[in-house]
């Protein structure tokens, strides 16, 4: 073969080649352009460059007094355009990125100063114009690296990229937190107050335009900035008091433990206004901790037991069956409900009663009694009985402003599950399914004089500090009953406080609390109420039960250590947030000023030291009249000369120093434990708290002088 064929050869091979990938070539272009043309023509349309949204920063929850409960938080996301204008000039990066990469890592410390430097370096080889740099950049943080080197020459000229975003914070942390609820893109509809205001919380996104780079990263075209800016929401004004809430879960918390409960939940509810001041529920979690994972005080729906005892002594007397001096026989205990000859079932007390009134059966939670108070006045018409309950809304939900309410179930002889012992087992919270709240609000209504309110979470919503809607409690019921059955009830309930199931635990000599305790067996699964027994363990009630200004439920589910009893188990946990809500509210908590009579128009002395005094008025030739600490009591009888009492102090209890000069004034308060502010010179006029009224330790009193 000659040398001018064997060209020939390699010519023709080279052209074939050729020829073949020009029709690949060809042939790739008519699938792009014909087979794939809709795809990629729908991509281009929106591939350059897009609107993207920019989320709006929610709008800030409050708690009663204005402490915030949850806010938004501004977070950064920084990128670096490693083209911009300051730095295009490779002298000037050169000059300075060693600096930059070093104040980066002193920043954060996640990378070396060479790690930093080394990655900007490769950034600005490959004309990246979105490096990322850092995310979750607070505000502070970004305030000092807009100062760093290359970045300090602008806003443009420097290549960094700001995109702001936005971070839900609770402020008190765990605090009232299921509550307080949440709302993210991976729950549909959103937990608490933040899901069932979204509407006003979540405000109105924004727009930004973005464009598509290299590798498919979306950069903002304009630096981060904002084309149609996001609109905050608005903010929320809860009924939730931080003080409450607080001794709320730690009185739940400590009991919890104590018991080594299930779960429990309490509800502290302001009587007039049906603002809930205080929620707190909680779960034991497989690692023995205690966490707000459920909402049981809303959602969890059990047998009440003989809390429920107050709907159905409140139906006997309304209903003129019996009066609080009825006498029944208990037969020991023990009270069997018959069919025929056949014994059904048979109802215990947990003590060997006898025969005792219906006020006695009631403060001793006598099942025995109920039952047969019921049963023999409503067997033959059942639905005399339960029409009153259906009066009385306990079959209805109570349309709460957060999601979530479970439906109450009370029966009516109509239900295909009615059957004999129906009627004996409602006497005593059995057969029906309540709530916690549905109950508290049933209490409530008694402590306010009758009127059934609905509890309400949220009081009013703000928008620029401008109120755009405020809510009050929905009322349900007018008037639960009579006022003659509505003394009867409180009554009873104070009762048990003060000789019942309550007497041991609850009863306090500085307030009054009525209230019923509630022991409650739990069917567990598919095992029913047989085999491992659980218990419920609740207390609910009000206080002071003379002036009622809350109402408060705890319910503590299947405790296993110690007793069951509620008295016991629930009775503590009211005991000790009542007494903190008593001692930290003034309104409650004054002492009622003290009315001398008869003359008593002293000179105008300033109290205080009692040999001072003395010595002045030996001076002044007065003859003092050296009235004892109780004079006071029969008035004082000024016609002998000045009468005084020797001043002194107790800790916790806040002194009268009225008429003293300010060191006086001064050196008693403070060693009563109480802060002291000052207004005026001369002699005390008047002080913010009574002399004589319980306020902790460490509280702020006002003294005017004049």
């Amino acid at each position: 073969m000659g040398i001018r064929t064997n060209i020939l050869i390699r010519v023709y091979l080279a052209f074939g080649l050729i020829l073949l990938f020009a029709g690949a070539v060809v042939m790739q272009l008519y699938r792009v352009q014909v087979v794939q043309g809709k795809k990629w023509r729908a991509m281009s349309s929106s591939g350059s460059t897009q609107y993207q949204t920019v989320e709006a920063a929610r709008g800030n929850i409050f708690s009663s007094d204005m402490s915030l409960l949850a806010t938004s938080v501004p977070e950064y996301e920084l990128h670096m355009d490693m083209l911009a204008a300051g730095i295009a000039d490779d002298d000037t990066f050169n000059e300075k990125v060693d600096s930059l990469g070093m104040k980066l890592s002193r920043k954060f410390g996640d990378k070396s100063e060479k790690e930093y430097t080394r990655m900007l370096r490769d950034a600005r080889k490959d004309s990246a114009r979105y490096l990322l740099i850092r995310r979750k950049v607070t505000y502070q943080e970004l305030k000092d690296i807009r100062k760093f080197p290359i970045f300090n020459l602008g806003k443009y000229k420097g290549g960094l990229i700001v995109v702001e975003q936005n971070k839900r914070v609770l402020p008190f942390h765990t605090l009232a937190q299921r509550t307080i609820g949440y709302k993210n893109e991976n729950v549909k509809n959103g937990v608490g107050l933040e899901g069932a205001y979204a509407n006003y919380i979540d405000g109105e996104n924004g727009k930004r335009l973005m464009q598509r780079i290299a590798g498919g990263t979306w950069m903002p075209v304009n630096n981060g900035e904002e084309e149609i800016a996001a609109k905050e929401g608005a903010d929320i004004i809860s009924t939730i008091d931080v003080n409450d809430q607080d001794v709320a879960q730690e009185a739940l918390m400590n009991q919890l433990t104590k018991t080594q409960a299930d779960h429990g939940c309490v509800v502290l509810m302001e009587v007039a206004t049906g603002e809930i001041r205080a929620i707190a529920n909680f779960t034991r979690t497989k690692d023995g901790d205690y966490k707000e994972e459920y909402n049981y005080a809303i959602s969890d729906a059990n047998d009440p037991g003989s809390t429920f005892k107050l709907a159905s002594y409140m139906t006997l007397f309304d209903q003129h069956k019996i009066d609080t001096n009825t006498m029944v026989d208990a037969e020991g205990g023990k009270y069997n409900i018959y069919n025929k000859d056949k014994i059904l079932k048979t109802i215990k007390d947990v003590e060997n009663n006898g025969l005792m009134t219906a006020k006695k059966a009631f403060e001793e939670s006598s099942n025995v009694a109920v039952v047969k108070y019921v049963y023999s006045h409503y067997k033959d018409d059942p639905k005399e009985f339960t029409d009153n309950l259906y009066a009385l809304h306990l079959n209805e939900k109570l349309g709460l402003q957060i999601s979530g309410e479970a439906q109450p179930v009370v029966k009516n002889p109509s239900n295909r599950s009615w059957s004999k012992l129906t009627l004996p087992e409602m006497a005593y919270g059995y057969e029906m399914r309540m709530t916690p709240l549905q109950m508290l609000t049933l209490y409530n209504s008694v402590a306010n004089n009758g009127k059934m309110i609905a509890p309400i979470f949220v009081k009013e919503i703000r928008r620029l500090g401008n109120t755009v809607e405020q809510f009050q409690a929905r009322v349900i019921n007018e008037k639960v009953c009579s006022d003659a059955t509505l003394g009867k009830m409180k009554s009873l309930l104070e009762g048990v406080v003060l000789e019942g199931t309550g007497k041991n635990v609850i009863k306090n000599p500085l307030y009054s609390v009525a209230g019923k305790t509630g022991t409650a067996q739990i069917a567990n699964g598919s095992t029913g109420y047989g085999v491992n027994k659980t218990y419920q363990a609740s207390f609910c009630g009000y206080f002071p039960a003379n002036h009622p200004k809350y109402s408060m439920i705890v319910v503590i589910n299947h405790p296993t250590q110690g007793s069951y009893l509620a008295a016991l188990v629930a009775g503590p946990v009211f005991r000790t947030i009542a007494d903190r809500v008593y001692a930290s509210d003034l309104e409650m908590n004054q002492a009622s000023p003290i009315h001398y009579v008869g003359n008593t128009n002293l000179p105008q002395i300033k109290k205080g030291n009692p040999k001072a005094l003395k010595q002045v008025y030996t001076k002044l030739g007065v003859k003092p009249l050296y009235a004892s600490n109780n004079a006071a009591g029969s008035g004082v009888d000024t016609s002998s000369g000045i009468s005084y009492e020797e001043v002194s102090y107790k800790s916790g209890v806040v002194p009268s120093v009225t008429g003293m000069g300010l060191s006086d004034a001064l050196y008693l308060l403070g060693n009563a434990g109480y802060k002291v502010a000052v207004r005026g010179s001369g002699s005390v006029i008047s002080q913010s708290v009574t002399g004589g009224s319980i306020v902790p330790k460490g509280s702020k009193i006002i003294i005017e002088l004049q």
